[in-house]
């Protein structure tokens, strides 16, 4: 079962404003990257479902992280189906992430507290999540669905929402500031994070130093 509370899950994710967003079939470079990433200061990580036997390589990399770096938080993203959410919860999941909206993953996660966040391109997708009980939802992908103007719009009549992009958001101050002045409450990031040039060099040391720099970014932004 999950080892963190659905509460706690929100909670660090608003407090860190970033969620690294990766799949690999590779454990070694799972872990690699995984340990980068928290030696950055990232405290919330997505694994993404996204290759046959995704689910084998996620149960082996949290046991990982629950013996060698217990206060990360790992979830799964890329979830499109009820099922395999259920699998996940099984493997210990501590929240599950959606780039759709669907009903019979809301049930599966709140009958076991587990935090939710479907994703949504538009209010009525938006308002029907939240109803079903998202404390936070996706916004994917974000710089197709109108980006942080979109998000500036929607957070008018819905001041209460937490909006988290993905899709779009960049490393640097211009694109950060532009997101967070809009509204959100937490960014997404991959493969502009996680870059393939870090991947293929095994640059884990850059990865660690690019995440902590992207940390103190938006840190500073918010503070603005």
């Amino acid at each position: 079962m999950a080892k963190f509370s659905r509460i706690e899950v929100a909670s660090k994710m608003y407090e860190t404003g970033i969620i690294p967003v990766f799949y690999n079939p590779d454990f070694e470079v799972c872990k690699n990257v995984v340990k980068a990433c928290y030696l950055g200061g990232i405290r919330v990580f997505e694994f993404t479902n996204r290759g046959d036997f995704a689910h084998e390589t996620f149960s082996k990399l949290n046991k990982w992280v629950l013996n060698e770096i217990p206060e990360m938080i790992l979830g799964v993203g890329s979830v499109v189906d009820s099922g395999t959410a259920s699998l996940y919860i099984q493997l210990g999941t501590n929240f599950v992430v959606s780039p759709v909206l669907i009903e019979d993953i809301a049930k599966v996660c709140n009958r076991r507290k587990i935090l939710w966040a479907p994703g949504c391109g538009s209010l009525t997708e938006i308002s029907k999540a939240e109803e079903l009980g998202a404390e936070i939802v996706k916004i994917f992908p974000g710089s197709s669905v109108g980006g942080p103007d979109f998000v500036k719009a929607i957070k008018g009549p819905f001041p209460w929402t937490s909006v988290m992009p993905t899709g779009g958001v960049a490393p640097n101050k211009e694109n950060l500031k532009k997101w967070f002045d809009s509204g959100v409450s937490v960014v997404g990031m991959g493969s502009r994070l996680i870059t393939k040039d870090i991947l293929k060099t095994h640059d884990y040391k850059l990865l660690e130093k690019n995440v902590k720099e992207t940390i103190q970014l938006i840190l500073k932004i918010r503070s603005l």
